[in-house]
């Protein structure tokens, strides 16, 4: 009764602090020793007192390591809380993180749903390519689907030339050039003009890194859209652009003298 009668009006000792927030004395301390949480008060007799503020950044702290954010992290993201704009700041910036892991666990989801789709698609249980396509959705690569009709010679190619980054920069510089081809087309530019065939040469150049020179690769570039199975607005989208593509390269070829598709 004594020690109870000795905590000042308002205070509670670490053991009443920790039961509260549903953790343990040990994790207050070892707060207190990191610099992330340190009592209020200490009591003549040396005990640890905390307040209904300190329950306030305690709550800051443990919803930022429930995000996942380590504890240099929540040092510099943890903010003073003596006005009510402190304290509404404190607030905004859990819910902003809350919010970024929610979008971070939607598109898991989303990751996860679309890859259930592709491997129930899939003939036979292949680890490496459900790898790619995580990694591809990763990417926000639209064409991820792709994946499940490569053959393991052509996946060992793109893996033995592209990681994540410059996978990414060439699927950008991709969909760029097919975008181009399709406004050319739309334009009524001719594949033949110098705009055709600077388009030509970029793409040709695309191929290439792509490619690496092996003929092997550009073979089997001719056969990306006969796959069966294939998405129909894909299809229809490859079918505008290559209207204007293969015309401009038979042009930038035949300026070359010779085709490497022939």
């Amino acid at each position: 009764m004594e020690k109870h009668r000795a905590i000042p009006q308002g205070y509670m000792t670490v053991g009443e602090a920790a039961k509260r927030m549903g953790i343990t004395v040990r994790t207050l301390q070892y707060y207190d020793r990191e610099g992330l949480l340190s009592p209020s008060a200490v009591s003549e007799g040396g005990r640890r007192l905390y307040t209904d503020k300190d329950i306030l950044t305690l709550h800051q702290i443990l919803s930022l390591k429930h995000l996942g954010f380590s504890l240099d992290d929540i040092k510099n993201r943890l903010i003073p809380l003596d006005t009510p704009e402190e304290v509404a700041q404190a607030l905004t910036q859990q819910a902003s993180a809350l919010q970024e892991q929610i979008n971070r666990l939607s598109n898991a989801l989303r990751e996860l749903e679309m890859l259930r789709t592709e491997v129930l698609q899939m003939r036979s249980v292949d680890f490496k390519k459900y790898a790619d396509i995580i990694m591809n959705l990763e990417m926000k690569n639209d064409f991820y689907w792709l994946i499940k009709h490569f053959d393991d010679q052509t996946l060992d190619h793109i893996r033995s030339r592209f990681d994540k980054d410059s996978g990414t920069a060439f699927l950008r510089t991709f969909i760029e050039l097919q975008e181009e081809a399709i406004r050319l087309q739309n334009a009524g530019v001719s594949a033949e003009s110098e705009t055709g065939q600077a388009f030509a040469r970029d793409y040709w150049d695309m191929i290439t890194a792509f490619t690496g020179g092996d003929t092997q690769m550009l073979a089997k570039l001719t056969k990306l859209g006969k796959f069966e199975g294939l998405d129909a607005k894909w299809q229809e989208k490859q079918a505008l652009a290559n209207a204007f593509i293969e015309p401009a390269l038979d042009a930038y070829f035949a300026k070359l003298g010779r085709n490497p598709f022939a």
